[in-house]
């Protein structure tokens, strides 16, 4: 549960350290494309819990 925050958090301070520097951020700027990331990821994690 802690690394879960940790990773939100680290995810926060990221996204606001971009925007604050004016620097382009590495997420897509649209909550479709977050959401594609979100669906990336829980589909590589699970396939990998599938399979070991």
């Amino acid at each position: 549960m802690l690394q879960i925050v940790l990773g939100l958090l680290l995810g926060l301070l990221i996204g606001m350290g971009c925007r604050w520097f004016d620097i382009p951020s590495p997420a897509p700027p649209r909550i479709v494309g977050a959401l594609l990331v979100v669906a990336m990821t829980l589909g590589f994690l699970m396939t990998d819990y599938l399979i070991a």
